[in-house]
């Protein structure tokens, strides 16, 4: 059950962070076996003065259409499956919706199943 966030700069395209978000959870399909219908994402966009970041850091050189991903997970899987993961979405993002690879940043937190309630005050993974 992955929450993702997705967050960018204010984008005058209003269907932008949906198709962001597609991608994202089709390549979470893809790259890490998240099921159909398991899909839960906050879009958000910010304004010039509350969207900070560093536009070279490591190297890597960041323009303002700079897309931050944070994807909470159930702990578990490998680096080889994150790496794909990472490689997939960047991919995709640069395929589908012209987001340059350069400006994809992606962080997991990873956490232990019984830290989910889907709903009804119910840890439904516990065991």
């Amino acid at each position: 059950m992955p929450l993702v966030r997705i967050d960018i700069k204010r984008n005058t395209d209003a269907s932008y962070a949906k198709r962001l978000g597609k991608v994202v959870y089709d390549s979470m399909k893809a790259a890490i076996n998240v099921p159909d219908h398991d899909n839960f994402q906050v879009l958000a966009e910010h304004d010039d003065d509350h969207f900070v970041f560093d536009t070279t850091y490591l190297g890597i050189n960041r323009s303002d259409g700079v897309v931050f991903i944070q994807i909470t997970l159930n702990e578990g899987r490998s680096t080889d499956q994150k790496k794909l993961l990472y490689k997939t979405i960047a991919e995709g993002l640069n395929r589908e919706v012209g987001v340059r690879l350069e400006d994809v940043f992606i962080n997991l937190v990873e956490v232990k199943k019984e830290n989910w309630s889907f709903g009804s005050g119910i840890a439904q993974y516990a065991s």
